[in-house]
């Protein structure tokens, strides 16, 4: 692609998510999203391949639902209490429809069917924007939402933590596993929106970071499927070692980073008098991790089979690791000793 179109499609993406992040009323938020939408939509499609295309297709329609659902709401809701502004919504049946859209928007369960058969069809580089930045306009709003409706937002985030645990456990392709990766950290986001914002946008931040590295290390070996993990070791033995500790920070194993939002979450759901809650999220927890063990044995303790008329891969050179695969893999790893330096910036 045209390195100025792909500046300008990039600007497109940022545009769209600060305008719907920074406003404060439904039509200019709406209209951040479907630039953003907009903006996405051509470099899903770069590589013109059919896969590619069909995953572009139902995104576009996914999210052209979504934000029609979107548009009508907040219409009827300035029809129903003479208001635009994101920070009051005062009707349940308005806040209810867009708290659905958005859900719809970013993939949360029961409404996350098209996620992973889109991130499927497309490119590492591509799906690794899909995970991380276009998550970022539809938190802004469920951020502003007043928490009129905790069961729903309970129910949607229990079923996408319980939804992203079993759909992971059957995959062999990875860009599905991260997809339900992503339903599931999602739901953990949204469990806990209402009783303390502050922890689900620490969860939304170390989300894009361990993500963020996950994509970026699978890129950098150019693996896809489970079975491609195991010649990761004659790429990169360096990253091939790390990756397994990337994998169990996603699934929230102490002593790594991704433990630090799951203990938080579950602190705060005791301390809301909501245990049974707290226990299947938990319980759902250990769903995610088994896929993220079966990865991490199919990368350090099998052998791919041995093919003697191709090139061993220890001949060839080895892509340099870049900048932000180092740091957000360091930021996965590592950050969980911050964890008091975090907790001060949080409550006080």
């Amino acid at each position: 692609m045209n390195p100025l179109i792909m500046a300008l499609l990039l600007f497109g993406l940022a545009l769209g998510t600060a305008i719907t992040a920074t406003s404060s009323h439904w039509l200019l938020a709406w209209m951040g999203l479907e630039i953003n939408t907009l903006a996405i939509i051509p470099l899903m499609t770069q590589h013109h391949h059919p896969r590619a295309t069909e995953a572009t297709t139902k995104y576009f329609l996914t999210q052209a639902t979504a934000a029609a659902t979107l548009l009508f709401a907040s219409v009827s809701n300035a029809w129903l209490t003479g208001q635009w502004d994101i920070s009051l919504m005062t009707h349940p049946v308005p806040t209810t429809m867009i708290i659905l859209a958005l859900s719809l928007k970013i993939g949360l369960a029961p409404l996350h069917t098209w996620l992973p058969e889109v991130l499927q069809g497309l490119d590492l580089t591509t799906g690794l924007i899909l995970s991380t930045w276009q998550k970022l306009a539809p938190f802004a709003l469920l951020l502003q939402i007043p928490a009129a409706n905790q069961e729903l937002l309970i129910l949607l985030g229990l079923t996408s933590t319980l939804v992203g645990g079993w759909g992971g456990l059957n995959q062999t392709q990875l860009r599905k596993i991260l997809a339900y990766s992503s339903i599931a950290h999602l739901g953990w986001m949204l469990i806990i929106l209402q009783f303390a914002p502050a922890l689900t946008l620490l969860a939304l931040l170390t989300y894009l970071i361990m993500t963020s590295a996950t994509f970026l290390a699978l890129k950098h070996n150019n693996a896809t499927n489970i079975n491609s993990l195991a010649t990761t070791w004659a790429k990169a033995p360096i990253l091939t070692a790390l990756l397994p500790l990337v994998l169990l920070s996603l699934g929230g194993l102490p002593p790594m980073t991704g433990f630090l939002p799951k203990w938080l979450i579950l602190h705060e759901l005791t301390k809301q008098h909501l245990p049974l809650t707290a226990v299947l999220a938990a319980l759902s927890a250990l769903l995610s991790l088994y896929f993220y063990l079966r990865l991490s044995y199919a990368m350090t303790l099998t052998v791919a089979p041995n093919n003697l008329t191709g090139t061993p891969l220890w001949r060839l050179s080895p892509p340099k690791p870049s900048l932000p695969l180092a740091t957000s893999t360091l930021g996965t790893i590592l950050m969980l000793p911050l964890a008091p330096a975090i907790l001060t910036l949080i409550y006080f």
